[in-house]
């Protein structure tokens, strides 16, 4: 690392910082005011609305916005050197391109690295915080933490099926039970009971008011019994899923999530897979945004900056479109889910060759 390293790299965190705690500001001001009627309906003090909502918002929207930031933050500052002629005279100086773009490498994967550790372990807190007054005191006034799920199909094993009809979460207390063991093609067993009943004292699932049938080619035989205690392969906090369930799910815990739902074979977790596979991704367009960003605004130019910033904006606004209509073929069609994530840096890949092509060397 050169002086000319450590000025560049400068030039991009401080740039970047500067950028983000701004738009943050803009951001929480515009929220607040918009939000103003809820806050004062929720009668919490104003410590407690920024401990309950901003604690959780402003990470959010952090992480939301930082590739956006990161790539007009990388085109603002190289577009000022490049206005001063900075590039010039240090490509003039024997430095090659591909040498001037290290520190532009260094600072991506640094900011790429941090953006993948708070995609894991952070981001989910926050935006748990941030869903938890959002549906208790703005979308929903009378939530209590707890879901009713309603009819649920799942598959325990690779044998046996079964279905709950209805799912309190609060009493932890199911409805209309059935599990079915089913061995090559062939019924061999079939369970019913009035209720399915979460033991808390003993961590265990219990049945009550079963009937049990024992299936044996043409023999059948029927038991009825009170109660019983049963094997399965979930626990109750799994039916609490609303519609930021896979945003304040930590990534291991969300891969668990979506071992389990391919297990029973639950239809429509496109949605988790594709949230699985962005963050991984996001982090990843970190890098690749950012020599997009010196490959447009590394050239000198009449317009200046301002012609950098509407090229940046323009590119930014395709990026985001292309990640947009990539997510909705996944979730409401049949695009694979983890080609949706990775579709914008793979066309955008091709995007920024064509554009270093084109860059002064």
């Amino acid at each position: 690392m050169t002086k000319l390293d450590w000025y560049i790299l400068r030039q991009y965190i401080s740039t970047f910082v500067f950028a983000i705690l701004l738009l943050t500001f803009i951001t929480v001001v515009i929220d607040t005011s918009e939000h103003s009627d809820d806050f004062v309906k929720s009668g919490l003090s104003t410590w407690e609305i920024i401990k309950q909502y901003h604690f959780g918002f402003v990470p959010r929207m952090i992480t939301l916005l930082f590739p956006l930031f990161i790539f007009i933050s990388v085109i603002f500052f190289t577009s000022k050197l490049a206005g001063r002629t900075e590039i010039v005279a240090i490509l003039a100086s024997g430095i090659s391109f591909n040498r001037f773009l290290r520190p532009y490498w260094i600072g991506s994967i640094l900011f790429a690295v941090l953006l993948w550790l708070s995609f894991r372990y952070v981001t989910p807190i926050a935006n748990g915080i941030f869903s938890t007054f959002q549906n208790k005191y703005i979308d929903n006034p009378n939530y209590s933490g707890e879901y009713n799920a309603s009819t649920i199909y799942f598959r325990n094993d690779s044998t046996h099926y079964g279905s709950v009809s209805y799912f309190d979460t609060a009493t932890k207390r199911g409805n209309a039970f059935t599990l079915q063991e089913i061995k090559h093609n062939e019924l061999k067993q079939n369970i019913r009971a009035e209720s399915l009943v979460w033991d808390t004292a003993k961590k265990r699932w219990k049945l009550e008011v079963v009937t049990i049938r024992d299936i044996n080619g043409d023999v059948e035989k029927v038991r009825q019994i009170n109660d019983t205690v049963i094997n399965l392969n979930f626990k109750p906090s799994e039916f609490k899923k609303g519609q930021y369930t896979k945003d304040i799910l930590k990534t291991p815990e969300l891969q668990e999530l979506i071992r389990k739902e391919k297990l029973r074979g639950t239809e429509g977790i496109n949605d988790l897979i594709v949230e699985r596979h962005r963050r991984d991704a996001t982090p990843v367009s970190i890098v690749l945004l950012t020599m997009m960003g010196v490959a447009v605004s590394s050239r000198k130019v009449r317009g200046g900056s301002g012609l950098h910033l509407a090229m940046g904006i323009i590119l930014a606004a395709l990026f985001i479109l292309t990640d947009r209509f990539s997510t909705i073929f996944s979730t409401k069609g049949n695009f694979p889910p983890a080609l949706a994530a990775w579709t914008p840096n793979l066309i955008f890949f091709f995007v920024t060759i064509y554009l270093f092509k084109k860059a002064p060397k």
